[in-house]
C-alpha cells in the first residue's frame, strides 16, 4: 500500500510576486493524483513536528526564527530566493512533520512506500540557514527520526533534483549511518556538488553536465550510484525527489524526459524491496514547469506503487 501525505497549510505558504516556489506547484500535483487510478491510496493529514524533532538537525536560533514568522503578513524574503511569511511556520512545520510520520508508517508495516505532497521543499536547508526555497530540511528530518526513534543503522537518502542537496549533505557529514547519493547538474545553484572536489565519505555525487538527457542520467545513476547504494544495504530508503531536471523546467539545463522518473523509481523502489524490506519515504523537491511536474510526479507515485 501507498500512503500519501499532505496538509492545506502547504498551499498558504505564499511568495511575493511571481515565484517560482508557488502554491500552484501542489496544487498541480495534488490535482494530478486527484485521478482515479490513485483511488487507492492511503491519503494522510500530515501532522507538525515537533520542536525537539527539529533540533535533531537545525540549530535553536534558526528554528526559533522561523517559527515566530514575520513581524508583520509578508511576506519577506530570508535571502535572495527564500521568502518567508505568516502561514511559512505551520506549511514548514507540516511539510517536516509528513515525512517523520511516514517514516514512523513504513517502519510499523501501516505501508510500504509513501509520499510526501509537501512544500516549502527542504534539501537547501541546512543547520542555521534557510536557503533555496527550503525553511527546514525534511528529508534530513526524517532520517534523524528514524536513528533516533527507530534505531537504524543504515539510511540510504538518494536526491535526483536537478539542484545538488547541500543542506542535507552537510547536515549527513560524518553521521556514517546515513549515505546520501545525489545526482544533479554541475554547474548550477547552489554551486556545490562537485564530485571532483572534497567530499565527505558519505555522500556520493554525480554531476551532469548542461544539456545532458536521458542516457546521461541512467548511465550516471546505473554505473555509480545504484552499486554504492545497494553495497550500503539500507534498511530504509529516502528519497528527495525533485522534478525539475525535466527537459521543460525553466529553472536548469538538463533534458530528462518523464519516463525517466518512472525509470529512477523503479531502481529505488528495488533497492527497498532487497535491502529495506520495501521501507521507502519519498517527498517533493523541486519541479517548477506545472505540467512537467504533474506529469513527472504521476510517474513517481505509479512507480512507487507497482
Amino acid at each position: 500500500m501507498l500512503q500519501l501525505y499532505t496538509h492545506r497549510a502547504c498551499l498558504r505558504h505564499a511568495p511575493p510576486g511571481n515565484h517560482a516556489e508557488c502554491p500552484a506547484r501542489l496544487q498541480a500535483v495534488l490535482g494530478a493524483l486527484d485521478a482515479d487510478r490513485y483511488a487507492t491510496v492511503d491519503r494522510v493529514e500530515a501532522p507538525r513536528a515537533s520542536r525537539g524533532q527539529l533540533l535533531r538537525m537545525h540549530g535553536a536560533k534558526h528554528v526559533d526564527t522561523i517559527l515566530s514568522g514575520p513581524s508583520d503578513e509578508g511576506p519577506h524574503m530570508l535571502d535572495a530566493d527564500t521568502y518567508w511569511c505568516a502561514d511559512s511556520a505551520e506549511a514548514a512545520l507540516r511539510a517536516a512533520g509528513a515525512v517523520i510520520a511516514a517514516v514512523d508508517a513504513v517502519m510499523a508495516g501501516t505501508c510500504r512506500h509513501a509520499f510526501c505532497a509537501v512544500r516549502p521543499p527542504g534539501h537547501h536547508a541546512t543547520a542555521t540557514q534557510a536557503m533555496g526555497f527550503c525553511l527546514f530540511n525534511n528529508v534530513a528530518l526524517g532520517a534523524a527520526h528514524a536513528l533516533a526513534a527507530h534505531g537504524l543503522e543504515r539510511i540510504a537518502i538518494a536526491d535526483f533534483d536537478v539542484h545538488h542537496g547541500n543542506g542535507t549533505q552537510e547536515l549527513c557529514t560524518g553521521e556514517p549511518r546515513v549515505l546520501f547519493a545525489s545526482s544533479h547538474q554541475v554547474p548550477l545553484y547552489p554551486g556545490t556538488g562537485d564530485p571532483d572536489a572534497a567530499n565527505p565519505g558519505n555522500c556520493i555525487n554525480g554531476a551532469l553536465a548542461p544539456g545532458s538527457g536521458s542516457a546521461a542520467f541512467r548511465d550516471l545513476w546505473s554505473t555509480r550510484l545504484l552499486p554504492r547504494l545497494h553495497a550500503f544495504r539500507p534498511q530504509l530508503v529516502l528519497v528527495s525527489a525533485g522534478f525539475d531536471a525535466h527537459r521543460r523546467d525553466p529553472l536548469a539545463d538538463l533534458q530528462l524526459e518523464t519516463d525517466d522518473y518512472a525509470w529512477i523509481t523503479a531502481q529505488l523502489v528495488d533497492l527497498a524491496h532487497v535491502h529495506a524490506a520495501d521501507r521507502l519515504v519519498s517527498t517533493l523537491e523541486g519541479g517548477y514547469d506545472l505540467a512537467a511536474l504533474a506529469d513527472s510526479t504521476c510517474a513517481h507515485v505509479d512507480a512507487l506503487m507497482a
